[in-house]
């Protein structure tokens, strides 16, 4: 199921995780980092990756990043962000957040009462949530999916 939720200033797209059924996919078990193994040639196994990835199937979505604010933690634009809104927000955590009619992907800073959202880009502030702002942690990132 694809939830569609449009904004003033941009698109936001989040997926369900569709868990129901099995999605099993070959797989190497022992993949070498140093010297080739002979047993890299026996696809026997399978893996379902949303088995994988989501532990809790009914909080789980799936969002596409857009933009730049998080390459320092490994987030590029595109990646596929894997995210669980049972999951509680803490200090450090990498969370989606809804803040004055925009969503946005970046760290939770939380220490003396104060709330701050900071990009892992240095082009971009932090940002400091305060009592005016209409703001809500809609979930944490668990996964990043994105390619090489």
């Amino acid at each position: 199921m694809k939830l569609r939720l449009l904004n003033a200033s941009k698109n936001v797209e989040f997926y369900s995780a569709e868990t129901a059924a099995p999605m099993p996919l070959p797989f190497a078990e022992a993949i070498s980092a140093g010297f080739p193994s002979p047993a890299s040639d026996y696809l026997e196994m399978s893996l379902d990756i949303n088995r994988e990835l989501v532990s809790n199937p009914s909080s789980t979505f799936y969002g596409r990043v857009r933009g730049d604010s998080m390459i320092d933690a490994g987030i590029h634009d595109g990646d596929i962000l894997v995210i669980d809104k049972s999951l509680e927000p803490a200090n450090n955590r990498k969370a989606v957040c809804f803040i004055d009619g925009q969503f946005t992907l970046k760290t939770l800073k939380v220490a003396g009462g104060e709330v701050w959202l900071k990009a892992e880009n240095e082009k971009y502030p932090p940002i400091r949530v305060t009592p005016d702002n209409d703001f809500v942690v809609w979930g944490i990132v668990t996964h990043v999916i994105h390619k090489t």
